[in-house]
């Protein structure tokens, strides 16, 4: 039986009717199925999927502006004391109350947000360009230049920030230059070590051998073509230093160290309102909450830049 069955499909003549085509049509191989992306385009699309990051963002951007905006939003300034409104609760007039000399909290926690964040953003680019120079020249050089280069940030490590900030106010006094030199002085060391372990790697890769047999220079090397190369892990470092110089300043200025009066930063408020705590919270409660909300919102946002811009995620 099975051989009659043989010959008879043998002796059929397979025409093109008698088959269904399956899968593609041939015209749909050339088509680009998902657009060319660049890595930081990819990135972007794929920190937008992160709901957490870009509501931090947002958060962010808010606080950025309301720094600006807020001292416009009353009719007072910074400064001004009315001793007739004096540890005033918050009201429809004074939206976050008054302090012991009359003066507007909303006003001050506004404007004390453009110091600290002025000092939190000025300190952390300081930091970030030494660090990334520094850490770029020891990674790429190697050696004993290395091996140098590394003991001096460990010595550096070594005095604590506080005495660099006590040593700083007897030679420059009490100031807003002060507190940014000193947090400088201190944090671009992290951000160096950072550099210094990508450069390692990238620096065996083929781009970076066809550079030097072009003829390329050690600056040029460094600043064309390892750090453009290594902006995924700075850019992710700088989001966490600028919530460390904002905790670093608050603290300063808690301890006495910090802005003094009567300019308003975030530590100075926190600083007056622990003396009212038990008799009027709220005078603690509204800078606490930037600081913490702020800080909150950037390591967030670290966490976000971290995933999208790991390229081991990519899909």
């Amino acid at each position: 039986m099975s051989e009659v069955k043989t010959e008879q499909v043998e002796g059929l003549k397979l025409t093109e009717d008698m088959f269904q085509r399956i899968g593609k049509d041939e015209k749909d191989y050339d088509k680009i199925v998902r657009p060319s992306l660049t890595y930081w385009a990819d990135a972007w699309r794929r920190l937008k999927e992160n709901k957490l990051a870009i509501m931090s963002l947002i958060i962010l951007i808010v606080v950025v502006v309301m720094a600006f905006i807020g001292p416009l939003m009353r009719p007072w300034a910074y400064d001004d004391q009315d001793f007739t409104a004096i540890n005033k609760a918050p009201d429809s007039v004074h939206w976050f109350g008054t302090d012991d000399l009359g003066r507007d909290i909303f006003v001050r926690c506004w404007d004390g947000a453009k110091i600290s964040l002025f000092v939190a953003l000025i300190s952390t680019i300081i930091n970030v360009t030494i660090g990334v120079v520094y850490g770029g020249i020891s990674g790429y050089v190697g050696g004993r230049t290395d091996l140098i280069m590394m003991r001096i940030i460990e010595i550096i490590y070594s005095i604590p920030v506080l005495l660099w900030v006590i040593l700083l106010m007897v030679v420059l006094g009490q100031g807003l230059g002060t507190i940014i030199l000193a947090i400088s002085i201190t944090g671009w060391g992290g951000m160096a070590r950072i550099v210094r372990g990508q450069v390692l790697q990238l620096k065996q890769m083929e781009f970076v051998l066809a550079a030097q047999t072009l003829g390329a220079d050690t600056s040029r090397i460094i600043l064309k073509h390892l750090i453009p190369n290594a902006m995924g892990p700075i850019i992710i470092n700088l989001t966490f230093q600028v919530p460390g110089a904002i905790f670093t300043e608050a603290m300063l200025s808690y301890i006495g160290l910090g802005i003094p009066e009567p300019t308003a930063s975030w530590g100075t408020l926190a600083e007056k309102g622990t003396k009212m705590l038990l008799i009027h919270p709220y005078q603690l409660l509204y800078p606490a909450l930037l600081i913490s909300i702020t800080m909150l919102a950037f390591n967030i946002l670290g966490d976000g830049l971290r995933d999208s811009l790991d390229p081991r995620l990519r899909q």
